[in-house]
Parts: structure tokens; C-alpha cells; sequence
């Protein structure tokens, strides 16, 4: 089985395009896994395309460069998803990213094919489970509690 924060990010990647919370997720996995640079690089694809479609195409060039270096040289089917293929593409997109002034072309997002059957399994029984952000978050946020918090401590 895989981490449930895992299953989380590929719900967010390829269901509901939300590449902050990709992030969210991800970051916390990553920090569990001893800074696995695995889980670094694709935290780095959807910090990439979370930049882009917002228009800071420096940024998106910065995070999917830096997201090809740390993907490199995995096994075509690593943590269970088609390393290979998601490879190919942000390689190809980072070469878009880096000509982009010279040859600006749309934003698209990408998916994650899932190669193990078994993770194919535990994506689909959590997703009902996962709420998608509507609308999504476009930065940082404090939560209810905390905002709640916030204000009563302002009123003393």
C-alpha cells in the first residue's frame, strides 16, 4: 500500500488539477520521507504548472528545470505511476518553459498515468473521500480555527 498523502497528491494532479494543494500534500510526505528527492521532483511538476497557469512562467521554467534534474534516471514505472511517460512530457514542457518569451504557447495541464494496479485501487477508494477545493486556492491560507483565533485575540 501506499502513503495516503500520495494517493492524495495523484487525486489532486489528474482529478482536480489543484496544484497548490498537490503541494500541500506532497511537502508533508516529502518532509516524512527524508526529503526524498522522488517526491521532491514531482512536488516540483505541479509547483511548475501551478505557476504557469497563473502567469509567472519564470517560475513555472524554474520549478519544471529543477523537477527534470531531480526525475532523471528513475525506473520507467517508479512509485508505481509511469515515471517514463510524466519524464517525457516535462522534459518536453521545460523546453517550452525555457523558450516560452521567444515562442509563447497555451497553458495545458498534464496526467499522471498510474502503472500499479494496486495504487490504480487505492486512488479510487480514497477519492470519494477527497472534497475538491472550490474555488481553489490560489496562495496560502489560514484555516477557520485559526482566522477565529486571529479575531478574538484582536479583540482583547
Amino acid at each position: 500500500m501506499y502513503d495516503s498523502l500520495y494517493a492524495a497528491y495523484l487525486i489532486y494532479f489528474n482529478r482536480d488539477r489543484d496544484y497548490f494543494e498537490c503541494h500541500e500534500v506532497l511537502e508533508e510526505l516529502w518532509l516524512a520521507k527524508d526529503k526524498d528527492p522522488r517526491y521532491k521532483g514531482l512536488l516540483q511538476v505541479a509547483v511548475s504548472l501551478y505557476h504557469f497557469r497563473n502567469g509567472n512562467i519564470p517560475g513555472a521554467s524554474k520549478m519544471m528545470r529543477y523537477a527534470v534534474s531531480r526525475l532523471t534516471g528513475l525506473a520507467d514505472r517508479e512509485l508505481g505511476i509511469r515515471m517514463d511517460m510524466l519524464y517525457k512530457e516535462i522534459e518536453h514542457y521545460a523546453a517550452q518553459l525555457e523558450r516560452y518569451r521567444e515562442q509563447p504557447f497555451p497553458y495545458r495541464d498534464l496526467t499522471i498515468l498510474i502503472a500499479d494496479p494496486l495504487l490504480q485501487e487505492q486512488v479510487e477508494r480514497t477519492a470519494p473521500e477527497i472534497q475538491p477545493n472550490v474555488p481553489q486556492r490560489r496562495g496560502p491560507q489560514r484555516s477557520a480555527k485559526h482566522e477565529l483565533k486571529h479575531k478574538q485575540h484582536g479583540a482583547e
